[in-house]
């Protein structure tokens, strides 16, 4: 805490080198954001049990909390690429404070819809501030402090099932309530960040931005489409994964609650590995590369995980999550870069994107796994890293000097 008050106390001029403290106190900040968020999915065996749930109320909790994080973000991110809002900050760890009490005491599945919303009102309003002060603290290290930043999230997401299999199995759903701790350190943080925004934005941040675009528009259009569609694959993908891999393991293999938990841990776990690496690799190799071996090289260990037993399935599932997970950041430079001076819009987006596309999945795939099972779910879910393919259309390294 004190390297980050050292480092958002006001300066006359902002160093143009990267300000690590700032981009570790974001991705801290992005872990608790993260964890309260994955929280949600983590408990849904005890929600299924205490409320007796369909797999379709299941899919609906998915679908309002990323929906309503997916809507809101874009317009958040437009909003302050015109007129920034350090301060916006602490207020959406607010709202998640709020969403994670309204879940520990929610006397009916009504209510834990208010609560799902209330966390993801709270992701959309952190997630293009919070990334857009990553990039404005990278000193030209855009990759690897997207990574940085996005790792946090990645390894909340991570302990969220860690730490619901540990304290909040044993104690029940009210426990859920102790996570308010992390959610006030966050906002306590956040709000030193916002003071070091607010200097930054005084000073370094009056310059102009050219936002003169690299390419022709159709060019531009069609690879943010492109770029869009394997965002889908992802995390279409990642969303089987998080809401019923708990289910799945449980009702083919037998294995108890807390079992379940710690194997979403491996997966989520893999996840943040590989998010980390994602972004220096992408500045040292270039992007696409990334994405190619990202999206694409997941598809022969999706394909086999089906058919995989107990043990095979850890040891594939820790395989696919640390390949899938490294085009994120790779993904969302190369939108930063094709929309320049954006960078709150391109944050929205993408990363609203991200949670409206894992929802609207989590939803149809809990209506299939209703009607046909989750093991045929999981068999058909196999085939979505195939859109990697789509690869081929984003434009190279040397069109962008032209």
């Amino acid at each position: 805490m004190t390297d980050v008050q050292n480092v958002v106390k006001p300066a006359t001029a902002p160093a143009l080198s990267t300000a690590y403290p700032v981009i570790l106190a974001v991705s801290l900040c992005h872990f608790v954001n993260d964890v309260l968020q994955s929280l949600l999915s983590a408990i849904y065996p005890i929600l299924k049990e205490d409320f007796s749930l369909d797999y379709w109320q299941i899919g609906m909790l998915t679908l309002i909390f990323q929906c309503t994080a997916s809507l809101l973000q874009p317009v958040v991110g437009i909003y302050t690429d015109r007129k920034p809002a350090p301060m916006s900050l602490p207020v959406g760890m607010a709202s998640s404070f709020m969403g994670l009490l309204v879940l520990a005491w929610a006397p009916s599945f009504a209510m834990l819809l208010v609560g799902a919303a209330l966390i993801g009102i709270g992701s959309s309003v952190f997630h293009p501030e919070a990334s857009r002060v990553a990039r404005m603290a990278s000193g030209g290290k855009f990759g690897a402090a997207q990574s940085i930043f996005q790792v946090g999230g990645n390894a909340g997401q991570a302990a969220g099932p860690l730490l619901a299999a540990f304290i909040v199995v044993p104690l029940g759903r009210p426990s859920v309530a102790w996570f308010c701790v992390l959610a006030a350190l966050g906002i306590v943080i956040l709000y030193r960040v916002g003071l070091w925004y607010q200097d930054y934005a005084r000073t370094k941040g009056r310059a102009p931005v050219d936002r003169t675009l690299p390419l022709p528009r159709n060019r531009i259009i069609l690879a943010l489409l492109v770029l869009a569609f394997l965002t889908f694959s992802k995390n279409a993908y990642t969303a089987s994964i998080s809401s019923y891999y708990t289910f799945y393991l449980i009702e083919s293999f037998g294995v108890s609650t807390q079992t379940s938990q710690l194997m979403l841990f491996l997966f989520l776990g893999a996840v943040a590995a590989g998010t980390l690496l994602g972004g220096p690799i992408g500045d040292r190799f270039g992007t696409t590369t990334v994405i190619w071996f990202s999206v694409l090289g997941a598809l022969p260990f999706t394909l086999a995980l089906p058919y995989a037993g107990l043990m095979g399935s850890a040891v594939l599932t820790v395989i696919i999550g640390f390949i899938i997970a490294s085009s994120f950041p790779a993904i969302v430079v190369t939108a930063q870069e094709l929309l320049p001076g954006r960078v709150g819009m391109v944050a929205g987006i993408f990363f609203g994107l991200a949670f409206g596309m894992g929802g609207i999945a989590a939803a149809g795939l809990g209506l299939a796994a209703d009607a046909y099972g989750i093991r045929a779910v999981y068999a058909a879910c196999a085939w979505l890293p195939a859109l990697g393919i789509l690869t081929a259309l984003l434009p190279r390294r040397h069109e962008f000097a032209r």
